[in-house]
């Protein structure tokens, strides 16, 4: 329900206040603004697109928690898309979401509200691998016989 009557007031919201700031500095100004917007805030996506990345390289590579960078990167792509889309609502919110202090606001916010059931660092193949813990993990490789006599006896070998 929340995200028709966001699809609905948006863009009544972006019409009135397209009538009001283009009655207030006309036509050309109004749409200049609109383009230079989306510019800038292309430039400041990119910018800060790749300190996400780079924030997101580190918590993979100290294995911490990366779901701060993980959500900060969906902010910032967030963001690029409400700047490109034309408006000044869109564009507000767009710049407003640039701003580290409120990505770290609302990503409190979204996490007071989210549980996390469960969470292993030990990697994708544990789900696959047996829980018996009888079974042993290795791997082996044959010997034949003239291996065995040309390197010498090995402790290991029968002789």
């Amino acid at each position: 329900m929340w995200l028709f009557v966001a699809f609905l007031l948006v863009p009544l919201i972006e019409i009135a206040l397209f009538i009001q700031v283009g009655g207030a500095i006309g036509l050309g100004w109004t749409l200049a603004i609109v383009v230079i917007t989306a510019i800038i805030g292309t430039m400041m996506v990119r910018a800060q697109g790749a300190l996400a990345m780079n924030q997101l390289r580190t918590a993979f590579g100290q294995m911490q928690d990366p779901s701060e960078a993980l959500a900060n990167g969906a902010m910032i792509l967030f963001s690029g898309a409400l700047l490109l889309t034309p408006g000044f609502f869109t564009d507000a919110v767009g710049f407003a979401l640039l701003i580290p202090a409120v990505r770290l606001a609302v990503f409190k916010w979204a996490k007071a509200r989210v549980h996390v059931a469960s969470f292993n660092a030990q990697g994708f193949d544990q789900r696959t691998r047996p829980q018996d813990p009888t079974v042993i993990d290795g791997q082996y490789s044959e010997v034949s016989e003239d291996e065995t006599q040309t390197n010498g006896p090995s402790g290991w070998t029968k002789h």
